[in-house]
């Protein structure tokens, strides 16, 4: 009796190893393709005839947070989640529509107070443009990886990933922003460094050329990045 149930958990342990897991498929198929949100992107498939190729293909549902609208700004909505803590969407927000608010009124300041028409032309009102401003003014363009070879660890210089540098430049803006004097409020705070990144100047600025010297002073390690 014993002998039999013995065989029986053997072949069970057998036939359970035997089992080949199966990857678990998405609710949507391979054959879904992304959804488009952007108006432009659309006018230009339209123009060009391929819209009326994928008419037939299934689409996969838009994410809450994609927009076809014409004030939807992806950079602005990525920069408010970076700023957003714990959740609080809504406040993260309003922080930042107000950094939006200081940055229009001191730049309507210097557009009143400056004299000739030339620099008031060169002076730009829209505070969601000088933010996409500001952040390719902060964006590195290399890094530095530690790589190690023979027992020593080099600082080697690699490129950076498109994603990676708006990632970067806009966690260093937020980091500069909340180290300013905490007697000020965020909006007022964001508003300087934004400004001052758009200018090509300020703190961060600072620290993607300083970061970029230390890349230029370890280019003698480029090579361990294929060896």
């Amino acid at each position: 009796m014993l002998r039999k149930i013995a065989c029986t958990v053997w072949q069970r342990h057998a036939a359970a190893q035997c089992i080949v897991p199966v990857a678990r498929m998405s609710q949507y198929g391979p054959h879904f393709i992304e959804p488009i949100v952007n108006r432009d992107k659309i006018e230009e498939l339209h123009k060009t005839g391929d819209l009326s190729k994928i008419s037939h293909v299934p689409v996969k549902a838009a994410l809450s947070n994609q927009n076809c609208s014409v004030f939807y700004d992806p950079l602005v909505a990525q920069f408010t989640n970076y700023v957003m803590k714990q959740g609080n969407k809504q406040l993260a927000r309003d922080l930042v529509e107000k950094g939006f608010e200081n940055i229009k009124r001191l730049q309507l300041e210097r557009y009143h107070l400056s004299e000739s028409e030339e620099e008031k032309a060169k002076l730009e009102l829209n505070p969601r443009r000088l933010l996409h401003q500001a952040v390719e003014n902060c964006r590195p363009l290399l890094q530095l990886t530690p790589i190690k070879r023979g027992g020593v660890r080099y600082q080697v210089p690699v490129p950076i990933t498109e994603k990676r540098s708006y990632f970067l430049a806009m966690k260093w803006l937020l980091e500069a922003i909340r180290e300013k004097e905490r007697t000020v409020h965020f909006p007022e705070k964001m508003a300087w460094e934004i400004l001052d990144a758009a200018a090509n100047q300020g703190k961060v600025v600072k620290r993607k050329h300083e970061l970029h010297r230390q890349c230029e002073a370890n280019r003698a390690y480029a090579h361990y990045r294929w060896s």
